[in-house]
């Protein structure tokens, strides 16, 4: 069966699918799961965070920040959106330009598999792959004929027992996601397939995650869990304005999905919650002007009731009765810099089963940032989320899949 065998049927396999399709390649996706592209299902609320109108290398992280940079140059954002137009698919802007459709990511999916159908992409699901092998063959790129370079045996069907099949292909293209919510089909077998044919890995962790806490504050976090506060995070140089979410085992919220990406165990983050405020100025000039008035009555102007009871208890239990006239400037301006630097040591993050991305993957350094073909071994492509490039929050690991797969579809 054909030439090209992509295993993972996610948006970066997809997108290099119909790329390569569309050259006249023959094409077969292998998708373990039940269901094809269940990560796009489910990003965005259900609504898709597709793209982002800023798209930068910046946006990325990586063990080498220049290797995302050709392909999504060659294939970027506006190319996406043309085909998102093509396809008629209402979409809207959010904050910080992230594009979401207006209905249902089902849209971006459907889009993606009609034009996979157009081009004569074949798909299976419940694949599952048992072994590849190297097939020794003398390959030349310029010559005419061009033999299989690689062979997989694989099993499928919905039922026990599944039927085994054997096939070849001269190109096998790797997008099996990785590590991330292993309950949308994320796992490993990627790296396992990197490892069998001597490409290196970088170091892999949770990315784009919620923090737990084991101290004090999992107490404080719990009592506080559905309650959302605009602040801004910082840490390892790195900060972020959003929107933090309390939850019942710590915080999240995409403004600590950002800065969880550059969080390392042991790390403290710094929240201010007054963005913008110069907190100890503020109350002193706040005792001048609301002597009689209690603290928390005066931070309430500015947090949730619940949040500043919960502060109270935390930083000034025993003048919770007394008025701000009666604190010393010292006093408020120790409490002004809590407020725009309180420190925190999470005790963890909650790991993959919750994370948006897997932070590193297949050593860049062995793959071609031009074709996504792995320097010593021809015929072997890896994209997406496999390879040591993650995106921020807001549409730019959708974004690297889109570029990463077609710049694996023009050469397979």
């Amino acid at each position: 069966m054909g030439n090209v065998i992509v295993l993972g049927g996610g948006a970066a396999g997809l997108m290099c699918a119909l790329t390569a399709a569309k050259r006249g390649r023959q094409v077969l996706v292998l998708e373990k799961s039940n269901k094809i592209g269940k990560k796009i299902l489910m990003s965005g609320g259900g609504r898709c965070n597709f793209t982002n109108y800023t798209i930068e290398p910046e946006n990325f992280l990586s063990s080498n920040p220049h290797f995302c940079k050709s392909a999504l140059k060659r294939y970027s954002q506006w190319d996406f959106i043309k085909l998102v137009e093509q396809h008629g698919i209402d979409y809207e802007e959010r904050k910080h330009q992230q594009l979401f459709c207006k209905d249902s990511a089902k849209q971006i999916l459907a889009m993606l598999l009609s034009e996979c159908e157009q081009a004569g992409v074949t798909i299976r699901s419940h694949c599952e792959i048992h072994n590849i092998t190297a097939l020794q063959s003398s390959i030349d790129r310029q010559g005419d004929t061009v033999e299989d370079r690689y062979k997989l045996e694989f099993s499928s069907g919905k039922n026990e027992p599944k039927r085994s099949h054997s096939l070849s292909c001269e190109s096998l293209v790797v997008a099996t996601g990785a590590l991330s919510i292993p309950s949308l089909g994320g796992s490993g077998m990627g790296y396992d397939i990197a490892r069998q044919f001597s490409l290196k890995l970088t170091e892999r962790r949770a990315g784009l995650v919620p923090f737990m806490f084991s101290d004090d504050l999992k107490d404080v976090c719990e009592r506080l869990a559905g309650l959302s506060a605009e602040v801004e995070v910082s840490c390892n140089g790195q900060q972020f304005s959003e929107s933090l979410l309390f939850t019942h085992r710590g915080i999240s919220g995409p403004v600590i999905l950002q800065i969880s990406s550059f969080w390392h165990p042991g790390d403290t983050i710094s929240l201010n919650l007054l963005p913008g405020i110069d907190a100890d100025q503020w109350l002193c000039e706040a005792k001048l002007a609301k002597g009689k008035s209690l603290l928390k009555t005066v931070l309430q102007q500015k947090l949730s009731k619940a949040l500043v009871a919960e502060l109270q208890k935390l930083w000034w239990p025993a003048q919770a009765k007394t008025s701000l006239a009666e604190f010393t400037d010292q006093q408020l301006k120790t409490l002004g810099r809590q407020l725009n630097l309180w420190i925190l040591k999470p005790s963890a993050t909650e790991g993959y089963r919750t994370a948006e991305v897997t932070l590193g993957g297949v050593d860049t350094d062995g793959i071609s940032s031009k074709t996504m073909e792995a320097m010593h071994q021809p015929g072997l492509f890896f994209i997406g989320e496999v390879l040591d490039v993650s995106g921020h929050l807001g549409g730019f690991n959708f974004q690297w899949a889109w570029s990463s797969g077609s710049a694996a579809g023009q050469y397979v």
